[in-house]
């Protein structure tokens, strides 16, 4: 298994792996739009963000999106921001969702970041349990506002 940046070839099953946490999507059934051309183009043009897969020879079994966040707190230290982490749901259990985020938090040190973060949903009691396994903890309460 591979952890590489994205490229555009990778879109579709990017999101693929996005569209259904439940069931796999196959890729070439999805169709890449403007917005998502542009959200993936911003995405690969800003430095200080990199979409993420995990890859076996060209089969795409994993994503997360990295945002590296500079900021005054802790003298400096940039963190990381990981959302959208998905693993194909016909290969979870085997350890590529620990593979994934190592890698992920690899790549973060490597960067000179001094914490990474993440939110997961309320009801995915199996990420939390996933993400505290890796060392996560429970740190804050997050909030969103749909604009």
């Amino acid at each position: 298994m591979i952890l590489r940046t994205a490229t555009r070839a990778d879109l579709p099953a990017v999101l693929a792996l996005l569209a259904d946490e439940e069931r796999v999507v196959d890729p070439a059934t999805v169709v890449v739009d403007d917005p998502y051309e542009r959200a993936f183009a911003a995405i690969e043009s800003d430095p200080r963000n990199e979409m993420l897969v995990l890859v076996d020879g060209d089969t795409v079994l994993g994503c997360a999106q990295a945002t590296y966040i500079p900021g005054l707190g802790k003298r400096g230290e940039e963190r990381a921001l990981i959302e959208a982490v998905r693993v194909r749901a016909d290969r979870r259990g085997g350890g590529l969702g620990r593979e994934l985020m190592t890698q992920a938090m690899d790549r973060a040190r490597q960067r000179g970041c001094g914490l990474m973060q993440l939110t997961s949903g309320k009801p995915r009691t199996a990420a939390h349990r996933f993400y505290e396994s890796l060392g996560f903890a429970r740190s804050h309460e997050g909030f969103k506002l749909t604009l």
